[in-house]
């Protein structure tokens, strides 16, 4: 839309009159002098407001995703370093023991524990905090006159002495192990002797199979040994025949051969 705006009044008259003054005293000369001439620019000027900016973020869409904001983890829930428990705008919860505070305010564990939510007042009287408890039942926040607790990852446990059995002992399922038992695993009825984190188990007519304790904390057989089970098993592989390695190729081809003739046929329909 063209809106028109007016020149004021100083500058229309300055534009409209021109001063040819002599070199006179009187200031009835000077008037005398002055002659009307046309303007030169029109008194009337048209200009039109942007509606729209071209370029730049403002300009942007107004409603964004949301920033998934909230509590992640719940009060006693188990954690891992540097899992983020608590996401926020602004310090409505602030980090405790073994947590720590992100710059954009993300609360988040230092060490492997529990979640706690607490308030303490030794530290602030109103202020809320978010913790790592270091076992499940260590309640936050810790007493100053309290023994440190160790980070380790370890804890505390009494030393166990086991009941030492014979080299070798024969059970009803037809199956033999050595060494100290620990404790029963599997199913009802069979049983496995842990010795220095190695379970062996015997049966008969087929090969002795060692358990290891592995990293995640379960007891199973080597990558190469789970890789050799059809063959203890007795389960024959066909050879591979060094003429056989363009079959599936050749297979392949034909099928999509097939399927572009059904596609061209489709089109002509």
């Amino acid at each position: 839309m063209l809106i028109q705006r007016l020149q004021s009044p100083s500058t229309a008259i300055r534009s409209c009159v021109s001063c040819q003054s002599n070199a006179s005293a009187s200031v009835l000369d000077a008037f005398r002098a002055l002659t009307l001439r046309p303007p030169t620019n029109p008194h009337l000027l048209f200009f039109r407001n942007a509606t729209h900016k071209s370029q730049g973020s403002i300009n942007s869409k107004k409603n964004g995703p949301g920033k998934r904001l909230g509590a992640k983890k719940t009060g006693g829930q188990h954690v891992l370093p540097s899992q983020i428990i608590f996401r926020q705008r602004g310090t409505l919860w602030h980090a405790g023991e073994n947590a720590g505070c992100g710059r954009d305010h993300t609360i988040f564990a230092k060490q492997e524990g529990f979640v706690r939510y607490y308030s303490d007042p030794r530290r602030h009287a109103k202020r809320k905090y978010i913790g790592v408890a270091l076992t499940p039942d260590q309640r936050l926040p810790t007493s100053p006159g309290m023994a440190r607790r160790r980070r380790l990852g370890m804890e505390a446990v009494p030393i166990t002495t086991s009941t030492p059995l014979p080299p070798a002992e024969r059970l009803d399922e037809g199956i033999e192990i050595t060494g100290e038992i620990e404790q029963e695993l599997g199913a009802p009825g069979t049983s496995m002797a842990e010795e220095r984190g190695v379970v062996v188990i015997k049966k008969k007519g087929r090969p002795d199979m060692t358990l290891r304790l592995r990293p995640g904390g379960m007891f199973r057989q080597s990558n190469w040994e789970i890789g050799r089970v059809a063959e203890r098993a007795g389960i024959k592989v066909r050879k591979f025949k060094p003429g056989d390695r363009f079959a599936a190729w050749r297979k392949r081809v034909a099928r999509k051969k097939a399927v572009a003739a059904k596609k061209t046929l489709k089109k002509r329909k």
